[in-house]
């Protein structure tokens, strides 16, 4: 009985946290983060400041779900296109193609909740621990795609790099394992043991070519498909970042390209930098 007399109790809670939410988003469209206000909201909703302090304590309380939501929303929508880039038989290339513009679209159809996540900090305000998950869940689905590929001379300072983070944080490697666990086969140490025979053995005799460095050494105990895999979804987010940031925020206004086509080109010299068919 009591359980059931709670129910609406709690659907009216989570009701009124939405609408509270809903209406932070437009201030946020309206100005950015800086102009997110609890005393407005309540205003509008027809509340008393405590009553609102109900369901956000404070502002970066409000500020910390709305994150977490757009995150999330946005990791959803990356899952969903990885999904339906899998079907058949499209290649690394053209799975690529495909994320970037599932991440583009997203990002043009939500701008202030993008430009919450990936434009400037608000000022005085610190995101809670567990929103770095959720970030690398956006970026999850493209590990994979690069685990398979073969980094060329270009990324490899980027490969040695991202393979000594990996060494040095469980994280970074629990998170490639999650999304490509291929990279991260039961033959890890084989290959380890084998890799640091070839390793020796070129120093012996002088040879310093960096593309067999990134391709058949390890780094820190790191697997090259794994430092691959972090390597291409970092330098992914950089270029997606940079490209897609400019665009919702409207530096493209005036000039003749479209935004999906300088999109695809940065997404083409990564995919030959890193060998994708």
């Amino acid at each position: 009985m009591e359980r059931a007399q709670q129910g609406p109790r709690a659907r009216y809670r989570e009701q009124t946290r939405a609408e509270i939410k809903n209406l932070a988003l437009r201030q946020l469209a309206e100005g950015g983060g800086g102009a997110l206000a609890l005393t407005r909201i309540a205003k509008e909703m027809g509340l008393s400041g405590p009553a609102l302090y109900r369901y956000f304590v404070s502002r970066d309380d409000l500020l910390s779900a709305l994150i977490r939501d757009a995150y999330d929303d946005a990791a959803a929508a990356m899952a969903r296109a990885a999904a339906r880039s899998a079907q058949g038989s499209r290649g690394g290339r053209a799975r690529l193609h495909d994320l970037a513009a599932a991440y583009r679209a997203w990002a043009i159809a939500e701008p202030h909740r993008y430009l919450l996540i990936q434009g400037d900090p608000v000022p005085g305000y610190v995101a809670p621990a567990d929103t770095l998950e959720r970030a690398r869940a956006v970026l999850g689905p493209f590990l994979p795609l690069f685990a398979a590929g073969k980094p060329g001379p270009a990324v490899a300072g980027t490969v040695e790099e991202m393979a000594a983070w990996l060494a040095a944080d469980e994280t970074v490697g629990a998170w490639v394992a999650r999304y490509a666990p291929d990279a991260v086969g039961p033959d890890a140490e084989a290959d380890e043991a084998g890799a640091a025979g070839t390793a020796v053995a070129a120093e012996a005799v002088g040879e310093t070519d960096e593309t067999e460095a990134v391709g058949e050494t390890r780094s820190g105990g790191a697997d090259r498909a794994a430092a691959s895999a972090l390597a291409g979804a970092v330098l992914a987010w950089t270029q997606l970042h940079g490209s897609v940031s400019l665009e919702v925020a409207g530096q493209f206004a005036g000039m003749a390209h479209r935004g999906g086509t300088l999109l695809g080109a940065h997404m083409e010299l990564l995919a030959d930098a890193f060998g994708l068919e």
